[in-house]
């Protein structure tokens, strides 16, 4: 089969399209034809400097597809079957093996590319709003970078549980995009400072809950913009400086800092994500939810999509096609 692999981490430049096996389906596990691959911000973090299961590796956390080989011992997946699947690598390739629980069933009313990008997003997102964020109707939500996967889901999520919502994005026309999902209040953090900015917006107040995947000195930042007993969940680093926040100022406000993992989750308590994910399916295949594709890429052309999604010009997801 072909894959997007790589022999060393790096910049997109060290992806290679070639050749490898294919893969084996092990009891338990299904194994599908991949239709589209979605295109995580950790996949980018990972093959910038993660670990590699093997060499070469093929990198990638979601994909969907039809399955076409099930495992000795699954009794609830089919040959034939539609499915969207997690795994902590292997989404870059036009086959995949992953264990048959990670593969969740797609409802005949959505499409493949569609389902694709729904699970690590969108689950991320409930996760952090609700399970740990405790976000309730009537409180205040900031949402950094609400242009990419998780902020566009969360920003829908957090407006239909009705809550305020304030995202931040890197242009006005991002931000103009956003209002559409739900979003109360822009502010463009290139020409705003976000901290003041949502002080001002709640009448100095600080908001409730922040949800930060950027990480770095804009984390520090989003421990500044909630006020007392707020809540920060910090849920990755797309900023990629490091940079550590001072754990002191949650004490000057009595707030929380909470890190968030949807991947450990999925395996420590299978039995609260799993329907979680398979209600944010249903939602998104019955337009509750919308999934935003900005671009897709042959896999051929993974490093563009790498680069592409690096170069921080995306609205929603990036999908790749084998």
């Amino acid at each position: 089969m072909k894959a997007a692999v790589y022999y060393e981490t790096g910049s997109p430049d060290v992806l290679r399209y070639e050749d490898v096996p294919d893969p084996a389906c092990p009891e338990g596990f299904v194994v599908i034809d991949t239709a589209a691959v979605s295109v995580e911000g950790g996949d980018t973090l990972n093959r910038a400097g993660g670990d590699m299961a093997a060499k070469p590796h093929i990198v990638g956390y979601q994909s969907a597809g039809v399955i076409r080989e099930v495992g000795a011992g699954v009794t609830d997946r089919q040959v034939g079957q539609r499915v969207v699947t997690m795994m902590a690598f292997g989404s870059h390739a036009a086959r995949r093996a992953v264990p048959a629980g990670f593969a969740f069933p797609v409802p005949d009313a959505l499409d493949l590319e569609e389902a694709a990008a729904v699970p690590i997003p969108f689950g991320t997102a409930h996760d952090c709003l609700f399970e740990y964020g405790g976000l309730q109707s009537g409180e205040t939500v900031l949402i950094q970078a609400g242009g990419g996967a998780v902020g566009l889901a969360a920003i829908q999520l957090a407006k239909r549980a009705g809550a305020t919502v304030i995202a931040t994005a890197g242009s006005p026309e991002k931000l103009d995009r956003l209002r559409a999902f739900g979003m109360d209040h822009g502010i463009d953090y290139r020409k705003d400072d976000f901290v003041a900015k949502t002080q001002e917006l709640t009448g100095g107040k600080g908001a409730d809950l922040a949800v930060d995947s950027v990480g770095g000195s804009t984390l520090q930042g989003s421990i500044r913009a909630v006020g007392y007993r707020g809540r920060v969940i910090t849920v990755g680093r797309a900023g990629r400086e490091d940079v550590q926040p001072d754990v002191w100022l949650l004490a000057e406000g009595n707030k929380r800092l909470t890190g968030v993992s949807l991947a450990l989750d999925s395996v420590v308590q299978p039995a609260r994500v799993q329907p979680m994910i398979a209600g944010l399916l249903e939602d998104v295949a019955k337009g509750a939810l919308r999934v935003v594709i900005d671009r897709r890429f042959p896999l051929a052309e993974a490093a563009e999509a790498h680069r592409y999604i690096e170069s921080r010009a995306a609205f929603g997801r990036v999908l790749l096609i084998p």
